[in-house]
């Protein structure tokens, strides 16, 4: 996450979503009746959403899995509904938190970013201040005591920041964003990497699916996505256009 606020690109956002490979998912797009402004990657097996953007309000919120305390079996609500309530809202609505397992929530607009993190027994929130910052499962990694950490801040700190330009490519946009963003080439099984795949003892792989770029703007919001992180050939924007459907004609009688 980058913060600049004088800058024509006041936040910058580089989002990895790691994964169960087998669970399923849908590209960034409306998913969601109930929230029609939010453009977002699809959970299929909960509803929700790892990434959630509103075009029109200049905002979007990202989570991580947090670490601490799980929620009570039977009661325990997704994570993946917190980012559409953020990014719809502008906040962290009240809400009851032992419902969910331990998050890491990031807001980010025109007003800066904020970050909530909730251990499953105590909410603490905090104001990202200017500069680049590391958001992972432990939470603010501001001492670089990750390997990812210490080695991506300071080459997305060193990267040429975005400008802001209407269409072009996703690599016309970003520049020297890119390249980290899209893992520096590193090898999966690399402790400093961040794009990853790794299978567990029991067979099951765990990866990244997926990486998102966002700039938030005066002019407006660009989101760009990478559906194969192997493939960079697949970065692209999405487009987060809409207008409201039409009403329907109605014609006089007689």
């Amino acid at each position: 996450m980058s913060v600049e606020p004088e800058s024509g690109t006041p936040v910058l956002l580089a989002g990895v979503r790691d994964e169960f490979v087998t669970r399923p998912w849908m590209s960034p797009d409306r998913h969601w009746p109930a929230y029609p402004g939010l453009v977002g990657g699809r959970d299929l097996l909960a509803g929700g959403t790892w990434l959630a953007a509103d075009p029109a309000e200049r905002r979007v919120a990202a989570l991580l899995n947090g670490e601490g305390t799980p929620a009570r079996e039977g009661r325990r609500h997704s994570r993946g509904e917190l980012p559409l309530l953020a990014a719809a809202t502008g906040e962290l609505p009240s809400l009851d938190l032992s419902w969910y397992d331990p998050f890491h929530l990031v807001l980010g607009g025109l007003d800066g970013v904020r970050l909530w993190s909730w251990d499953g027994e105590s909410l603490a929130e905090e104001k990202l201040t200017e500069g680049v910052h590391m958001i992972v499962n432990a939470g603010w990694d501001r001492g670089e005591s990750a390997p990812r950490t210490a080695w991506f801040r300071p080459r997305f700190a060193e990267a040429a920041r975005p400008r802001w330009r209407t269409g072009g490519s996703s690599g016309r946009f970003w520049g020297e964003w890119l390249d980290p963003a899209s893992g520096a080439g590193l090898p999966w099984d690399d402790p400093r990497a961040l794009v990853m795949r790794r299978r567990l003892p029991d067979g099951r792989v765990f990866a990244s699916l997926s990486v998102t770029l966002v700039a938030i703007a005066q002019e407006g919001l660009r989101y760009d996505f990478c559906p194969q992180p192997d493939d960079l050939d697949t970065w692209h924007e999405i487009d987060t256009s809409w207008s409201r459907p039409a009403e329907p004609v109605r014609r006089p009688r007689g």
